[in-house]
């Protein structure tokens, strides 16, 4: 056993540890969490989103730094080999990533705070219920990544097509293909930090519009 083969393989392990993990709360929070909600008392809410939520915020979070670091290293071990596929889904990890750190953690710990202060007998802020729409459409976004993300990291190794030739080609994936699909992504993202959750906003929503961007994303990839 080589050290350097050893190495490689222990920051995949991390690499899928650490996503599974991120993943799976992911959609926790999207498709169990938020639908309890829906239908819990204030007062059970409360009790959740300052004693459940912060735990999984935790995990959640560090989740996200653990893959998106360990994915660097994978990345910068590939060199050359890196194809699209591949660069495809970096680009939906690196932005769901931020999003995570940058917008629905810090929105959240308003919600948190702010539900604290309601258990204490206080007030609750003003700006919880924007803070939460605003985490709310950064994750649904991530959610809505998360699909074709998953599926083009598969496919990099797996999937027969344009997308699996290396960039250092000149064959594989066309320049024009590669601006629409990071047109796209960056456009919904845009979206993410101030739009609307749209057809999103349910979870059989997000989930067909995520199966549907992938569609759309790996055919401009395959036919242009």
């Amino acid at each position: 056993m080589e050290l350097e083969n050893l190495l490689s393989y222990l920051f995949r392990w991390i690499h899928i540890f650490a996503g599974v993990t991120w993943i799976g709360i992911l959609y926790y929070f999207n498709f169990i969490q938020t639908e309890f909600f829906k239908e819990a008392e204030a007062s059970t809410k409360s009790v959740a989103i300052t004693k459940l939520v912060p735990r999984a915020l935790w995990w959640f979070r560090y989740g996200a730094l653990f893959t998106f670091l360990s994915g660097l290293v994978l990345a910068g071990a590939l060199g050359g080999a890196i194809n699209y596929y591949i660069m495809i889904g970096m680009v939906m990890g690196t932005l769901m990533f931020l999003n995570v750190w940058l917008i629905i953690w810090p929105k959240q710990q308003i919600v948190i705070a702010s539900a604290n202060k309601v258990l204490e007998g206080g007030e609750a802020d003003p700006a919880a219920a924007g803070a939460l729409a605003a985490a709310g459409l950064a994750s649904r976004t991530n959610t809505l990544f998360s699909l074709p993300m998953l599926f083009f990291m598969g496919a990099s190794a797996h999937l027969i097509g344009n997308g699996r030739v290396p960039m250092s080609s000149d064959e594989g994936t066309t320049m024009l293909a590669q601006i629409l699909t990071l047109l796209i992504v960056l456009i919904l993202e845009v979206n993410a930090i101030k739009g609307k959750t749209g057809p999103m906003t349910s979870v059989k929503g997000v989930i067909h519009c995520g199966i549907g961007l992938g569609v759309a994303l790996l055919l401009i990839v395959e036919l242009l």
